[in-house]
């Protein structure tokens, strides 16, 4: 099979799904950023093999290899070294590079922050997983489950950071961490399910899984849409660092230390 053709295949829904979430922003974030934010996907990739490696080392249900595994050893492999896994890691991406920028000044961008860097991920993930199978049947059902889930994944974990950031702009603490907590929560339990009807060998389960993507794709690309309508400027009661980005609310910033004009 040609890797070119492969390539192509796997990522295709990747673009697609971006354009699509990229096409609803009526304020389009600058392209630099968004760029920065999927390749940050890419490096999501190796914390999250990194941080696998090492729960390796001390957890055994980390093995998805071993035989006869326990009921307990697939829930715990599917919600925690995975699931939990490769969300904090994509959140620690989306923090990290999105929830400080000054650019985010909208509900709606929460969530293009959040999918354009789970879909960084998705994207190297499909890569892998088509070419090193040489299948063009998976890449086909790759393109209607697996990426898609990585971005309905993120449309919760968006939704929740944007709220989290409006609560930090008037100052609620606890309403701020409360959302942040929800945004890594939300996306690794639906993640889990996802995984955990894939993972088990019970036949209910398929039937299960195929009503739980459908609910979850539907639920998802409703609220994407229905937050781009009704997408308002967050308030701002702070302004932002020039120099690091961060908000501050006097003369000098308590990050970098540097002096606001």
């Amino acid at each position: 099979m040609n890797i070119s053709f492969l390539f192509v295949l796997a990522a295709l829904p990747v673009v697609f799904i971006l354009l699509f979430v990229y096409k609803k922003d009526k304020n389009k974030e600058p392209l630099s950023l968004l760029i920065k934010l999927f390749l940050g996907g890419f490096a999501s990739c190796f914390l999250v093999l990194l941080v696998s490696y090492v729960l390796g080392l001390f957890f055994p249900f980390m093995d998805s290899t071993l035989p006869n595994r326990t009921f307990l050893d697939i829930i715990l492999y599917a919600f925690i070294g995975v699931a939990l896994v490769e969300e904090v890691s994509k959140w620690i991406i989306v923090y990290l590079m999105g929830y400080h920028s000054k650019e985010f000044d909208e509900l709606y961008d929460g969530l293009v922050y959040s999918i354009f860097v789970s879909l960084g991920f998705a994207f190297v993930e499909n890569i892998l997983y088509v070419v090193m199978t040489s299948s063009i049947s998976t890449a086909l059902l790759r393109a209607v489950s697996a990426v898609p889930s990585h971005a309905c994944d993120a449309v919760f974990m968006g939704y929740y950071i944007s709220l989290a950031k409006q609560y930090s702009l008037v100052n609620k603490r606890d309403g701020e961490k409360k959302n942040l907590r929800l945004s890594i929560l939300i996306p690794t339990l639906l993640h889990g399910v996802y995984d955990y009807c894939l993972m088990s060998n019970y036949d209910v389960l398929v039937g299960i899984f195929v009503v739980f993507v459908i609910i979850l794709y539907f639920i998802s690309i409703k609220r994407l849409k229905n937050i781009s309508i009704n997408n308002k400027k967050i308030l701002f009661r702070n302004k932002f660092c020039g120099n690091c980005g961060r908000a501050v609310t006097g003369p000098f910033c308590a990050n970098c230390g540097s002096r606001q004009e």
